[in-house]
């Protein structure tokens, strides 16, 4: 008796012309099967689904005038963007650690870049935290170059199941690492008013950061959970209200940008992680080794900025720059998410 062949299970259709939700977007999640659409879908200015496209690559590779044989640490590997340009120069003989805290992105990116020939005697990727910088250095010796990406990556902003996004509902979330700590729901639950009012002040320099608090905390004290990405949108928008017709859609999606940050930073303890990170990086360094960091927010850049400075008058860094460097005009024409972005570096004496 002959066996008989499976049948084949047609791909189930979306509604409309257009895929609209992320799992229905099979094209932009298998770039390597359909190249032709994934161009098309970045000619028109946008980051295909699941994908990141990496930021002021140029810059970044001019400065750390990367050559083969050095040691170099990609402290925030994400979709391996700058990982694989890095990658190129080092060759041959060059080693290539990188971190990262996602479990769920980070053995894709190795897949990914071991099928590009980068295995693991040239790529060495380890999932733990940045700040633990001086375990690497303490393992390898002193780095020629560093690079930490601070931003958020698209393929975890645009999937809705990790809550990074008001745009498409999904849990209230926000972890780098959903298997460690509390989300932000569980974060509202246990805050005080003027805690949460300060949280958006000092994390994201929300304007409004007393009537949001008001409004979230007086929700909980009736007993409704916030629970989804939606309903903390729906909250800010009805707190706004109050806002010029002209103006109030802008300066509402603004807010809910920052709170949204603001809460990110908080469940993921960026600041305390980005300055741990700053403090044990000189040691991590080689002589003359070269550091670039990319931030995207203001709390960030003030940190970067105020290490490097410190470190510079007190002769550890030989070098800073003086301004940030911003993506170009075309850059942020092609790619949008990268019009925040502020590169700085430094280069240890």
């Amino acid at each position: 008796m002959e066996d008989k062949k499976p049948e084949r299970v047609r791909r189930q259709r979306y509604k409309g012309t257009h895929p609209k939700s992320f799992k229905e977007k099979y094209k932009e999640l298998q770039p390597e099967v359909y190249k032709e659409d994934i161009a098309k879908v970045m000619e028109q200015g946008r980051t295909p689904a699941g994908m990141h496209r990496s930021i002021c690559v140029d810059e970044i590779l001019k400065f750390l005038s990367i050559v083969p044989g050095q040691i170099g640490l990609d402290a925030t590997l994400g979709y391996g963007g700058h990982s694989l340009e890095m990658l190129k120069h080092l060759v041959p003989n060059g080693r290539l650690y990188a971190i990262d805290v996602d479990p769920i992105e980070l053995p894709r990116t190795r897949d990914r870049l071991a099928a590009l020939g980068f295995g693991p005697e040239v790529l060495i990727i380890k999932k733990m935290n940045f700040s633990g910088i001086d375990q690497i250095a303490g393992e390898v010796g002193p780095l020629n170059f560093v690079l930490a990406d601070l931003g958020v990556s698209s393929m975890q902003i645009d999937n809705p199941e990790r809550g990074f996004s008001f745009k498409i509902e999904g849990p209230l979330d926000l972890r780098l690492n959903p298997k460690s700590g509390k989300p932000a729901s569980e974060l509202l639950k246990n805050i005080s008013q003027q805690k949460l009012q300060e949280l958006f002040l000092e994390n994201a320099d929300e304007p409004y950061s007393e009537l949001i608090a008001k409004a979230i905390i007086s929700k909980k004290q009736k007993g409704i959970s916030i629970a989804t990405t939606t309903h903390l949108q729906q909250i800010i928008t009805e707190t706004l209200e109050f806002l010029p017709a002209n103006t109030r859609k802008d300066l509402t999606k603004k807010s809910c940008q920052r709170c949204f940050q603001a809460l990110r930073i908080a469940v993921n303890d960026e600041f305390g992680v980005l300055d741990k990170f700053l403090e044990k990086l000189p040691d991590a360094l080689a002589a003359g080794g070269r550091v670039a960091i990319l931030s995207f927010h203001s709390g960030e850049d003030r940190r970067v900025k105020k290490s490097f400075q410190n470190l510079f008058r007190e002769g550890i860094y030989s070098s800073i720059a003086p301004d940030p460097i911003r993506p170009s005009a075309e850059e942020c024409n092609t790619n949008p998410r990268a019009r925040s972005a502020k590169l700085r570096w430094a280069i240890k004496a």
